[in-house]
């Protein structure tokens, strides 16, 4: 079974600040190994260039971005919602293409955030939330977690399996 995966986690050169950070560990190598892995940038994928303003959601969370009643706002001002919203669908499409029903995405991010997102103040504070691609992908029933939750992908990936 494959998996989606937010680009940035692999190394890929995709973050809102241009910077590479590293976190292969022991189940994503594997993963490699075995060519599950898909992956994905939402924001990147749906045309935003790196480097990039970063953006928040103002307003809610990505389940209400979905619902018409938050935006994701950039830190000049710019309303970058459709960019979300289409980089969420492009996800969305992979899933689907490659039957997936496993995400890992990115902790923190107005896109990917899992669990906890910036709290649309552009002051380095985080809240309980998710983001935009976790919402869709959730509400089509994608299990999604973060980079910090790999053990407990992989014995749900694993649970595929038995």
């Amino acid at each position: 079974m494959k998996i989606l995966m937010s680009g940035c986690l692999l190394g890929e050169r995709v973050r809102f600040d241009a910077r590479i950070k590293n976190y292969a560990n022991e189940v994503i190598q594997q993963w490699l190994a075995d060519k599950r892995i898909i992956s994905v940038c939402p924001e990147v994928q749906s045309g935003m260039p790196v480097p990039r303003l970063a953006s928040e959601i103002e307003g809610g969370d990505g389940k209400n971005v979905l619902s018409g009643n938050a935006k994701v706002i950039s830190t000049s001002g710019a309303n970058v919602t459709n960019d979300c919203l289409k980089g969420a669908n492009i996800a969305l499409e992979l899933c689907k293409k490659h039957h997936i029903k496993i995400a890992v995405l990115k902790e923190s991010s107005p896109s990917c955030g899992s669990h906890q997102i910036y709290n649309g103040q552009f002051k380095g504070i985080k809240r309980e939330g998710v983001g935009v691609t976790t919402a869709l992908l959730m509400e089509n029933g994608i299990r999604v977690f973060s980079e910090l939750e790999l053990i407990e992908a992989d014995k749900y990936l694993m649970s595929f399996s038995n």
